[in-house]
């Protein structure tokens, strides 16, 4: 156990299994350390719920401790390392949590987290300074390297998600998502059917705090070789293409314009070609941007629009997106796309207002600890929402415009900002723009445009910017106002949280 380890050690085990920034792990040791780690989880009294938490940034034993826990029969937490001491003590209570692994990044957080939620085992990487951590190479070295029973029952990682407003809420990965079966070999078929299993060696981009990383590093269970790597870097991202070699990755959008950004001697100094299969998932990507990337990369996208709660509720891959360039797929089973009125009507196609999907399954959005707010996500049974608002067209391709929470009623009138920001990212001036309601003495809230600017020390003309799209778009959709600031706050992601946004901007913290 874990045979997939088990397998690669005996026929392969000096081949590397597992890289991350400072070191690499073969298959022989990759089997031993999940031997390890899944015996001592089975053999403690860890609650019902089984709940281990991982507060880490990237690293190998980041995914380790995560798989330990499948193996072990235990539901890992991923918590997000950028976390106050006091936000990661409410996952670790609500979750239940009777496990934190940290690393030095977090320690000290880690320790206040787990003190405030009665936690008392902690343990670590790097985190020699701590007398309240245990190493994670002690633990692990206690742990008996015999193979561990394939009957452990599978259980799906619990995540939190960010959300608009409120605490953080709770929600299990997905059937959808997590291959679920009643043991871990069932598991492991499940993970089969990946529409990454065909490839080669996978490259971890994002925080293993994420759907999409956290998915993509579960691969290695199916004897796929992973590449883990820190904090995004775009030339560090070409450089780890060229020398592993390679062939997957889940990335978001902000990945590709920093690598497009780069300048032309550096992308070229790195061959990209043994990458098949790229996946995107958060925030929409502009179409200018994945227009470059098939450019560059070739069509090899593929678009994956949901949300951690549901899993990919629409996808399109690079050859259905250029016929139909800026949509985000056609549902897949088994979700179906509707989009309805605010009396929940059906609207005929091409028609924008609000997207819901319908789960065939009666599953819709669930989560486990807020039975009220479960209520509020499905309308029906098995009917949901993502918060956004979009269309239809004839084909089945859907197409998102904006969200609920970022609408903005202006004078009475119900203002998109997404209509706005697709256009003024075009600007030549422009890096990066956000675009919020702030308050209006006459119309109660106007649109404002947040720019920031590709070269920091320019001074443009904001009048000039505001005439260029109002030559490109209806003049009532327009920002009544722009302002230059430093930062969007966008996160790992890609995604402006324009709650934050705004106030952050009314808090003067941007400027």
């Amino acid at each position: 156990m874990p045979k997939f380890a088990e397998q690669q050690s005996m026929e392969n085990p000096s081949a590397i299994a597992l890289t991350d920034p400072e070191k690499s792990l073969t298959w022989e040791q990759v089997n031993e350390v999940l031997n390890r780690a899944a015996n001592l989880l089975l053999n403690i009294d860890i609650g019902p719920k089984r709940r281990v938490a991982v507060f880490a940034e990237n690293a190998s034993e980041t995914a380790l401790a995560h798989l330990g826990a499948l193996f072990g029969g235990s539901s890992s937490v991923p918590v997000n390392f950028h976390l106050t001491a006091e936000e990661t003590s409410y996952i670790l209570q609500d979750s239940e949590s009777q496990i934190l692994f940290v690393d030095n990044h977090t320690a000290e957080r880690g320790i206040l987290a787990a003190q405030e939620a009665g936690i008392d085992t902690i343990i670590g990487w790097k985190c020699e300074d701590y007398d309240q951590i245990t190493s994670w190479e002690d633990w692990i070295g206690t742990g008996s390297p015999v193979s561990s029973p394939d009957e452990v029952t599978p259980l799906p990682n619990l995540l939190y998600t960010s959300g608009t407003t409120g605490l953080p809420k709770g929600t299990e990965l997905p059937p959808t998502m997590f291959a679920g079966g009643s043991t871990m070999t069932e598991h492991i078929e499940g993970l089969s059917k990946s529409g990454f299993a065909e490839f080669g060696t996978h490259l971890v981009v994002g925080p293993m705090y994420h759907t999409g990383p956290l998915s993509g590093m579960r691969l290695l269970t199916l004897g796929i070789p992973s590449v883990i790597l820190g904090r995004f870097d775009a030339e560090a991202t070409l450089a780890a293409i060229d020398n592993h070699k390679t062939e997957s990755a889940v990335m978001v959008p902000t990945h590709f314009v920093r690598m497009l950004a780069l300048p032309d001697e550096i992308k070229e100094k790195y061959n990209v070609s043994s990458m098949q299969f790229a996946a995107h998932t958060g925030a929409k990507c502009p179409v200018d941007v994945m227009r470059s990337m098939i450019e560059w990369w070739g069509p090899i996208f593929r678009d994956a629009y949901g949300a951690s709660e549901v899993g990919t509720v629409c996808a399109i891959t690079s050859e259905e997106w250029l016929k139909h360039p800026g949509s985000v797929g056609k549902a897949i089973p088994p979700f179906k796309a509707f989009v309805l009125d605010e009396e929940l009507e059906e609207l005929p196609p091409n028609s924008e207002g609000r997207l819901f999907f319908r789960d065939s399954t009666g599953r819709g959005i669930i989560y486990p600890n807020d039975a009220e707010k479960t209520a509020s996500a499905n309308p029906e049974p098995g009917l949901f929402t993502l918060g956004e608002i979009g269309y239809v067209d004839d084909d089945g391709y859907v197409f998102i415009t904006d969200r609920f929470s970022d609408m903005v009623v202006s004078g009475g009138v119900n203002l998109y900002p997404a209509e706005a920001e697709q256009i003024l990212i075009d600007h030549p001036d422009i890096s990066d723009v956000g675009c919020i309601g702030v308050p209006h003495s006459d119309l109660g809230e106007e649109l404002k445009a947040l720019i920031t600017l590709r070269e920091p020390n320019l001074t443009p003309d904001l009048e000039e910017i505001s005439a260029w799209l109002r030559e490109r778009l209806s003049h009532y959709k327009c920002p009544r106002s722009y302002e230059i600031v430093s930062t969007l706050n966008r996160n790992t992601m890609g995604k402006i949280n324009k709650r934050k946004l705004r106030d952050s901007y009314l808090n003067g913290e941007l400027a």
